[in-house]
Formats: C-alpha cells, structure tokens, sequence
C-alpha cells in the first residue's frame, strides 16, 4: 500500500512536541497504557449499553510484553481495537482524539470516564522508539490493520492477521 501523509507538517510537530511537551522519556508508557485503558473502557460501556452482560473488566487485561531479542516493548490490549478508516482518523491526524470523539458522542452520560482528550499522547512513543507499529482488529471485525510509521515521513495502514478484538 502506498504511504499516506499525516494531516500536518509531522516531521516538525513530532520534533517540537517529542522535545518539547515531554520532558521525561518514560512518559510513553503511561500515554500508551492510557490509551489501551480507553479502548478496554470503550468496549466495556458498549457492552453493557448494549445489554451485554457476559463482559467483566477483568476480562480485558493491558498485557505488557518485552522482546529483548528483537528490541520490542509490546502493549497490548483487548478493548474495542480500530479499523483501517479509524487507525488512519486517529493516529494519521495529530491531535485528534478518538477518545475526546467518543466522550463527545455520549456526552449526556455522566459515567463516562474517558483518559486520552488531546490526540498527542500516542506520540510520545516516538520518544523511544525509531519506528512504530500498531496491529489493531475492531470488534465485529474479520479484518485487522497494521498502522506503521517512523514519525517523521507519513505512515502506512496494511492489512495483517490478529486473531482476537484489540490493539
């Protein structure tokens, strides 16, 4: 698939906020692990909107993997995943939150508590790491997506395998 190009000068807002707005480099993995707490809570409230009992909280564990061999950190969660439309709408426009989106579509509900609300967190990962990937299957999906970029020249959405809901 060709690469597509984020929706803003990338190399130059990467740089600014990768140096700027974060000052300590583990803040990456709180960004990352807020944002697979949204999606695990987005799955969840939509179960249980839907009448779907049979999902608990402790069925969807944040599991956190370390791949020494091949230099990896995976973060891995069982929420409500994204499609293709939705890895390029929330991780190929900075700033955008799919989470801030979500809360806003249910804003009549007062128990909704939704972490991620400024569309930049994710990107703190490139603080760390000289090239990401994003495997993500929507529920209700047979289709799952890779999302793949260095930070600096756009980024790619492919279609891959991953068996279950999540990212």
């Amino acid at each position: 698939m060709a690469q597509k190009q984020f929706k803003a000068e990338s190399k130059r807002l990467l740089d600014l906020m990768i140096n700027s707005i974060y000052t300590h480099k583990e803040i990456f993995l709180r960004e990352l692990i807020s944002n697979a707490s949204d999606a695990t809570d987005k799955l969840y409230y939509n179960a249980m909107k839907e009448g779907k009992t049979g999902i608990t909280r402790d069925a969807l564990p944040i599991e956190l993997t370390l791949d020494k061999a091949n230099r990896r950190f995976i973060i891995e969660d069982h929420g409500c995943g994204m499609t293709a439309e939705e890895l390029e709408s929330n991780l190929g426009t900075i700033a955008r939150s799919g989470s801030l989106a979500f809360k806003a579509e249910n804003e009549k509900q007062d128990d909704i508590d939704i972490i991620g609300q400024f569309g930049v967190g994710f990107y703190a990962a490139f603080m760390v790491a000289k090239h990401v990937e994003v495997v993500s299957r929507a529920v209700g999906s047979d289709s799952a997506n890779r999302w793949e970029s260095d930070g600096a020249d756009g980024y790619t959405v492919t279609p891959c395998e991953k068996a279950e809901n999540g990212t």
